[in-house]
């Protein structure tokens, strides 16, 4: 990467690589920035403290600034923006809109870049209480309005078109998630020896993981030796527990709770197929992560995993929430070897296709472009 110009980059999101609440956003903005830094661009993350963590961290190049805590940290980020901006020149402000939305044209001088995974919009009813649901469903419906004349970037088609149904005027350019190859491995002699289906991800309510436990059963009448393995911790754990228990299905399934980057691929190796149950997700990372070990994905047809799950060749689409469409194709899986194998295959490619130097080229040039607009 190269450009003419050197940036001072701020980037505000609610959460660092390092933070334990932090998801594939923040490997997104990590990932892409890190690059951009390392391409001699300034670039100031300003996002909110955990515990242990010091106020100000360099990593990978970024300089990390945390101020306050998640709960109250939207509150804080227009004193803490101008505290910022009193000391520093910046070219161009990144907010990350996911969760809350900041407002920065609110209050922002510089040129803004709105980078947006997606709207939780009802899905959030999911998640949390009424009263939390409904200020994040009505902080979300302000979107089009607070940010009409600010450019954005989306990390798929999906988050584009329901940003342009919301009513949203501006430029939009697609901002894609990608995978590093190094990090991946596809080791078919890792196999599990019996029919393994997993999961990767947060293990959140809002995600569903439930639906892949309510469909083991029907599985398990066609494939008696399947097994699942629920990669990822999340507050949601006890909750997926409790249904295995009372579901009779303690030794048919195992939970890892967080493992290490490493771990993560070991397990990845051992699946057969992995499931994604999501009614909604930005574009589905934890999809090209098991592409990328040579996994096929069956995902629910919904916004975001319709655009990293290339129906019928890295894995199939089912109607979100039909737990029989979910176990029968889950079940044609396992049973159909050749099927695994091609889209396994087709999967494998087409995690090769995105690279996180692509995606940091993109997002420089999107930046150059808000910058001279």
């Amino acid at each position: 990467m190269s450009e003419a110009k050197r940036y001072h980059i701020l980037v505000i999101n609610w959460q660092d690589i390092r933070n334990p609440y932090g998801g594939g956003a923040e490997v997104h903005l990590h990932e892409i920035f890190k690059r951009v830094a390392a391409d001699g661009h300034r670039v100031t993350l300003l996002c909110s403290g955990f515990a242990g963590a010091p106020g100000r961290e360099q990593i990978d190049g970024l300089e990390v600034v945390r101020k306050g805590s998640r709960n109250w940290f939207n509150y804080s980020v227009p004193a803490d923006y101008r505290a910022l901006a009193a000391k520093n020149r910046f070219d161009v402000v990144i907010d990350d809109l996911n969760k809350i939305p900041f407002y920065t044209p609110w209050f922002v001088r510089e040129p803004i870049l709105a980078l947006i995974h997606h709207f939780f919009g009802k899905s959030i009813y999911r998640e949390t209480n009424w009263p939390a649901a409904s200020y994040v469903y009505c902080s979300e419906r302000l979107v089009p309005v607070v940010y009409r004349r600010t450019p954005f970037a989306a990390v798929s088609q999906s988050t584009a078109d329901e940003l342009r149904r919301s009513g949203h005027k501006s430029w939009i350019e697609l901002l894609p998630n990608a995978v590093d190859m190094s990090q991946y491995r596809c080791d078919d002699g890792r196999k599990s020896p019996v029919p393994l289906i997993g999961y990767l991800g947060r293990l959140k309510k809002y995600k569903c993981v439930d639906h892949i436990i309510k469909a083991l059963p029907l599985v398990l009448r066609q494939r008696h030796d399947a097994r699942l393995l629920i990669i990822g911790g999340g507050d949601d754990r006890a909750r997926l527990e409790r249904i295995v228990h009372e579901g009779g299905l303690t030794d048919k399934v195992l939970f890892t709770g967080h493992v290490s980057q490493e771990e993560k691929v070991a397990y990845l190796n051992q699946l057969w197929i992995a499931v994604n149950p999501s009614p909604k997700e930005g574009w589905g990372l934890t999809v090209i992560e098991a592409n990328a070990c040579g996994v096929p994905v069956v995902a629910a047809d919904s916004p975001g995993l319709r655009d990293s799950v290339v129906d019928g060749k890295t894995g199939r689409l089912y109607p979100f929430g039909d737990i029989d469409r979910l176990s029968q194709t889950i079940a044609a899986f396992l049973s159909d070897p050749s099927l695994r194998a091609g889209c396994g295959r087709e999967a494998l490619t087409w995690a090769r296709s995105f690279t996180w130097e692509a995606s940091a080229r993109k997002a420089l040039t999107i930046i150059d472009q808000v910058v001279h607009s």
